[in-house]
């Protein structure tokens, strides 16, 4: 999420992006790009294919197999789907329209790319936190978890998360109209920007989801060694189930890790920097903003890595096999 790119201003040196230009005072894409400037540019563009075709591979596996219609996987269908919109939306906007450029002139391209940005991040977010409650019922309360999470309360997680998260990109062009008005950036702005609006969308929500997640672990932990002392045939069936969903919960709990290991230092720099008198190079912007969007590329990987039936079903796609019969109820291993 970029709360906003415009809040550097005061921060950042007036370094050169390697793709852009200073022609009149304004800054623009070079005619003659460098060497680097390429290089960057290929390896962006192919960061936007990898991320598009990973996400829509764990999109449609979740929609095609019949196996995975389940509401945890739902939610991952959902994390997906957001994923691959920074792929297809977001990557070529901020190619186009890198942040350093949005720097110095901000105008209606940046704001939309801004407010895609911001809208797609709080969905992942948002999608996370509903991620870490259904693990939550599934292990803490795994007796009444198919009651209170079923598809039906899925649903309605799924389209608050997205109504939520649209509301909040509208909500970023609305209030970047209204700070044309102001000639020299508002107080009031930058406390919103750079402390409310973080503390609001990233700090609360991570905080939250660490502390679930938290005690999903100290029950899991009691739920094995009640398990290692017991050694009841019906108690052994209880502990395959168990067993799933401590692992299901563990490659989740990777997912949000990485999530965190992506956003916090973009966080920390747009919460920390405008306040302090040090100076923030372009590159170093540039490079937390991709580290960022590159989150977006991990999380298929992370489900194909830990999945045993992510994996078939990525093969079998891969392969062709669901265009040439059906497949749907296939037993993924």
């Amino acid at each position: 999420m970029e709360p906003e790119v415009t809040v550097n201003r005061t921060a950042v040196r007036t370094d050169i992006h390697p793709c852009y230009e200073i022609d009149h005072f304004n800054y623009t894409l070079t005619n003659s790009p460098s060497i680097v400037c390429v290089l960057l540019y290929v390896f962006l563009a192919l960061l936007s294919v990898i991320t598009i075709c990973g996400s829509l591979l764990a999109t449609v596996s979740i929609i095609y197999f019949k196996q995975l219609h389940t509401p945890t996987n739902y939610l991952i269908l959902s994390l997906a789907v957001a994923d691959l919109l920074v792929g297809i939306i977001v990557f070529p906007f901020s190619m186009a329209f890198s942040l350093s450029s949005c720097l110095y002139h901000e105008d209606s391209f940046c704001k939309v790319r801004s407010s895609f940005d911001i809208s797609l991040s709080t969905c992942s977010i948002l999608n996370l936190c509903c991620i870490s409650i259904d693990r939550y019922y599934a292990v803490c309360q795994p007796l009444t978890y198919r009651t209170k999470l079923n598809h039906h309360v899925v649903v309605i997680m799924i389209v608050v998360s997205w109504g939520v998260s649209a509301l909040i990109g509208i909500g970023v062009i609305i209030a970047g109209l209204d700070n044309e008005k102001c000639g020299e950036r508002c107080l009031i702005d930058v406390l919103i920007e750079n402390t409310i609006g973080p503390i609001l969308s990233f700090y609360l929500p991570v905080i939250l989801m660490l502390c679930i997640y938290l005690k999903i672990f100290l029950v899991a932990q009691r739920q094995v060694r009640s398990i290692q002392n017991t050694t009841c045939q019906s108690t052994k069936s209880g502990a395959v189930v168990s067993k799933v969903e401590r692992k299901a919960t563990k490659t989740l709990a990777i997912v949000l890790g990485v999530f965190i290991l992506c956003w916090t230092p973009f966080f920390l720099c747009i919460t920390f920097v405008p306040f302090s008198s040090n100076s923030v190079p372009v590159a170093v912007i540039e490079s937390l903003n991709w580290l960022t969007l590159s989150n977006s590329m991990l999380n298929p990987f992370i489900y194909a890595f830990f999945y045993s039936w992510f994996r078939s079903a990525f093969r079998m796609i891969i392969s062709g096999k669901v265009f040439r019969d059906d497949f749907t109820n296939s037993n993924l291993h």
